[in-house]
């Protein structure tokens, strides 16, 4: 089955076209600034590579020519729409409503619509583009993969704020985690390379890139994670303040006479990584600021490792003990300085790394030493693959 994997963001629409017999990518793309002016990059039957200045009105538009380049008689990578057996779209909110992922009829699509209030920038450019895909695609079967679902096996004593309850039963206010399809397929992987059945396991899983969580999966289910009711809550990340006392809202407001609104922004967009270092939110920057003896570069890099740490001690402790630990996304993967620093923390595990392994892995590596009592693995995300599992389980 050729399965068609779109990720619509609110300006953005990525996407893969993945052949599920052999799990390879035969098409990959980009269109940026859905909108007005924006840019559409994609790769051709000779993997090379196109980039094009388009107009982007709309979602609609911006998947028609996502079609057309792929499909196109010259350098196209399919010949028509008929090869493609079935969409699967990322949706980043399901609520409560979802534990897993579904097949898109009306009712689906009514039920994420409801959730738009939890994602307001993310769940409607969703919803727009399994509507262009059902329009331009009619008949073919469109699966809804929801970054929260991975998360709702949660326990209640996890996902619940100290707030009246009142809040929780009238607007549904409570942890829900984000990053659920990267977590599935690590923690999947982490629990092969172990060796043993789910039911046996306890592993953690640090997806630790721009946006940035922290995920305990114990007999291969979520039972915590550090993100919450929005992306915001937990580790500092990129542009986000991670935890805060949520008191400093207000206070900030007060003293720089802003609204609740523009105080959000600070915390979503101008604070985290950048807003310590004043340097960036990319953390090979702070890592170069952090070598060079940049002063703030070097406090948002031991703050960043110092809450990642507390969150897997944390973690341990509620699962009673853990079996691996699994660094994934793009600092995770490829940070050799943040796994070594967050590790540094539990040497009274007796965690060991393989220092020769870790500074050179860019790919799926075990990188605790051999003798190391819990095992430490750099395994690569891949939400697109994860998403094309979870279609064709559906559609098959």
């Amino acid at each position: 089955m050729k399965i068609l994997v779109i990720n619509a963001g609110s300006t953005t629409l990525k996407y893969q076209l993945i052949d599920s017999e052999n799990e390879s990518v035969i098409a990959k793309g980009l269109c940026e600034r859905i909108g007005g002016t924006g840019q559409i990059s994609y790769n051709k039957r000779d993997n090379t590579k196109g980039s094009e200045t388009v107009e982007l009105p709309d979602h609609g538009v911006a998947l028609k020519l996502v079609i057309d380049r792929m499909t196109n008689p010259e350098f196209g990578v399919i010949k028509d729409l008929s090869e493609i057996d079935a969409v699967g779209h990322r949706v980043v909110h399901g609520g409560e409503s979802f534990s897993s992922s579904v097949v898109v009829n009306d009712e689906v699509l009514a039920e994420i619509d409801k959730c738009s209030d939890l994602a307001p920038l993310h769940n409607p450019a969703n919803i727009l583009g399994i509507k262009a895909c059902m329009s331009l695609m009619p008949g073919v079967p469109n699966v809804a993969v929801f970054d929260t679902a991975f998360h709702q096996t949660m326990p209640e004593k996890a996902y619940m704020y100290g707030l009246p309850y009142e809040y929780y039963e009238k607007y549904k206010v409570r942890r829900y985690g984000f990053h659920g399809t990267s977590h599935s397929f690590v923690s999947k992987r982490a629990i092969e390379l172990l060796g043993k059945p789910a039911e046996e396991t306890k592993v953690i899983v640090c997806h630790l890139g721009g946006g940035a969580s922290i995920s305990a999966v114990c007999q291969g289910k979520s039972v915590d994670t550090s993100m919450g009711m929005t992306p915001l809550e937990g580790i500092l990340m990129g542009t986000r303040s991670g935890n805060i006392d949520p008191a400093i809202i207000e206070y900030i407001a007060g003293k720089e006479d802003k609204s609740i609104g523009e105080i959000m922004t600070i915390l979503n967009k101008k604070s985290g990584l950048l807003g310590i270092s004043g340097i960036s939110s990319d953390f090979r920057d702070i890592d170069d600021g952090y070598l060079k003896g940049d002063a703030r570069a070097t406090i948002a890099f031991k703050t960043f490792c110092y809450q990642a740490a507390k969150i897997i001690g944390g973690y341990i402790a509620a699962m009673n003990g853990v079996d691996a630990i699994a660094f994934t996304a793009g600092i995770g993967e490829h940070d050799a300085m943040v796994r070594e620093e967050i590790l540094s923390y539990f040497g009274y595990l007796g965690i060991k790394v393989n220092k020769e392994v870790n500074d050179k892995c860019h790919d799926e590596a075990l990188i605790s030493t051999e003798d190391s009592p819990i095992k430490v693995f750099a395994i690569p995300t891949n939400e697109e693959l994860a998403i094309a599992r979870e279609t064709v389980a559906l559609v098959k």
